[in-house]
């Protein structure tokens, strides 16, 4: 019948839809967070709308700015609040989290689901089989109001990854490599679909990093499939009935890209594009001034745990500075229940809220003029992280701790063979 988006789409819309066509479709999730939410309700106000249509079906979620650096921002969340008091809506509040974390953790994303977010890297939920992908806030004010969303359905990519990654490289280097490969409009408005021996290998908190990062190729949404992976993830955080959706034998795609990552090497991205991207031995040596370890993209208890154990016993380099931002506050409490945080904290680390912390350089973490940074986020837009004249280099959580270690970019395979 077709592509995952094509059938995913055709369920939702009650007929079968193909890439190119407009369709109107029922959304099983929706969120914003504190960056999007005071447009999205200022747009519901304007269409002079009473109530949402499924409260139950929305998450407002403080986490861009958390806890609140400012007046104007505390203002903001005080108006979030009160929106999910009137409405009945869920609210996640300072210190629960990302919301591209608790999205999934608290349950509330399915295989199968067509989910909205007012934030670009919605689509990490790609990585539980889930059409999600981020919309301006006068859509996701409109879906909450009719709770329904149109859509051009999407035509598709195909990866297939073979190969097992050799020691030192993660899921990180691998959505680096994808974005070098495609650049970042080689997918714009298309949807991704990313199998192989190295994706199968995966945890779902590695192949959400991948999912997440889709956007920056352009694409609307990187999907997977629902293997025993994924349902055993899901049965572990609620009862709801779902059913994982495959795409055709017959489906047709744009292209397909097969590769064997087997000696695929650490990747980084340098300043100032997510796809200048180059093997880690190109940038070896450049000394850093921060690095951080966290985000929606790699702040999650794998990412934690990479870092911790190869931090474990050493300490950061003399003048350097290491934030570590917990994805949730479950995922901070596991990690100090494995011994992840007392490792970090006892090798320099400083470990802020659980939040989007330095990423968008709005609460903590902000560099300085010409510092450089090496950061596991998923931009490195100049003044991504609150200052334009700063240099952010992005890596996977292990190249990261092990260059924090020696207060520059260094190859993790040194130490991990």
């Amino acid at each position: 019948m077709g592509t995952i988006s094509e059938k995913i789409l055709s369920a939702h819309a009650g007929k079968e839809v193909r890439a190119g066509d407009i369709c109107i479709v029922p959304v099983d999730f929706m969120m914003s967070q504190d960056g999007t939410t005071g447009l999205t309700i200022k747009a519901f106000k304007q269409m002079e709308a009473a109530r949402i249509a499924n409260p139950k079906k929305y998450a407002i979620v403080i986490d861009h700015n958390s806890p609140s650096p400012m007046e104007s921002v505390s203002n903001i969340h005080k108006e979030m609040r009160e929106f999910a008091d009137q409405q009945g809506s869920l609210i996640y509040d300072v210190g629960e989290g990302v919301c591209h974390q608790l999205l999934p953790e608290r349950g509330h994303v399915l295989p199968g689901n067509v989910v909205i977010g007012g934030d670009s890297h919605t689509c990490t939920y790609g990585a539980l089989n889930v059409f999600a992908t981020g919309v301006g806030s006068t859509d996701l004010a409109a879906a909450l109001v009719t709770g329904q969303i149109w859509f051009r359905v999407p035509s598709t990519i195909k990866f297939v990854y073979d190969g097992t990654l050799p020691a030192g490289t993660y899921s990180k280097d691998v959505i680096l490599h994808m974005c070098k490969t495609l650049t970042a409009r080689g997918a714009t408005y298309k949807a991704l679909e990313i199998y192989g021996s190295v994706i199968d290998a995966m945890s779902v908190d590695a192949r959400m990093t991948i999912s997440n990062m889709v956007v920056e190729v352009g694409a609307k949404v990187g999907l997977m499939a629902c293997d025993g992976r994924v349902r055993d993830y899901i049965r572990q955080r609620t009862n709801a009935p779902f059913k994982g959706v495959e795409a055709s034998g017959s489906a047709i795609y744009d292209r397909v890209i097969r590769e064997d990552l087997s000696e695929l090497p650490p990747q980084i991205a340098k300043p100032h594009q997510v796809d200048n991207v180059v093997d880690v031995d190109k940038v070896a040596g450049t000394e850093l001034d921060q690095v951080f370890i966290g985000t929606c993209t790699n702040g999650r208890l794998e990412d934690l745990k990479i870092a911790a154990e190869v931090l474990a016993g050493k300490h950061i380099a003399r003048g350097l500075r290491l934030i570590v931002a917990p994805a949730s506050r479950n995922v901070l409490l596991d990690a100090m229940r494995e011994g992840y945080i007392d490792k970090l904290v006892r090798a320099g680390a400083t470990v802020i809220a659980p939040s989007c912390g330095p990423c968008v350089g709005t609460c903590n973490g902000v560099p300085s003029d010409a510092e450089t940074v090496l950061s596991t986020a998923n931009r490195n837009f100049k003044g991504r992280m609150g200052n334009t004249k700063a240099e952010i280099y992005l890596s996977s959580p292990a190249t990261a701790a092990y260059s924090a270690m020696l207060g520059h970019i260094a190859d993790v395979r040194e130490v991990q063979k």
